[in-house]
């Protein structure tokens, strides 16, 4: 499986993103695709994941701002960042998760200037 991120950007406080992550390859089910992020100095945290059945999972911090959706057929899931804040930004890397194996993907960059 490789992953293909991209959406990452510089952007205002109070403004929107949204990031893609499309995975290729042989996909397996059930499988989770999420994205986390990883601030320096601290541990690497979940932002949001899906699973191919839609299930979603959210970070407390980003609850009501940050919505996870996928496209099953594409192979891909998307992450809409609404509100957001100077504390958001961070390198955000894809992850897809089967009972086999965990992927990463390169990260891309947001950016929140206040």
């Amino acid at each position: 499986v490789q992953l293909q991120a991209s959406g990452g950007g510089l952007v205002q406080a109070g403004g929107s993103l949204r990031l893609s992550c499309t995975a290729s390859g042989s996909i397996f089910s059930p499988n989770t695709m999420g994205w986390y992020r990883q601030a320096p100095g601290k541990r690497r945290e979940l932002v949001a994941d899906i699973t191919n059945r839609g299930t979603t999972n959210y970070a407390d911090s980003v609850k009501g701002r940050f919505t996870i959706s996928g496209d099953n057929a594409k192979n891909t899931v998307y992450l809409q960042m609404n509100s957001l804040k100077p504390e958001d930004t961070n390198v955000y890397t894809c992850n897809y998760l089967d009972p086999k194996r965990s992927v990463w993907g390169q990260g891309t960059l947001v950016t929140v200037s206040s």
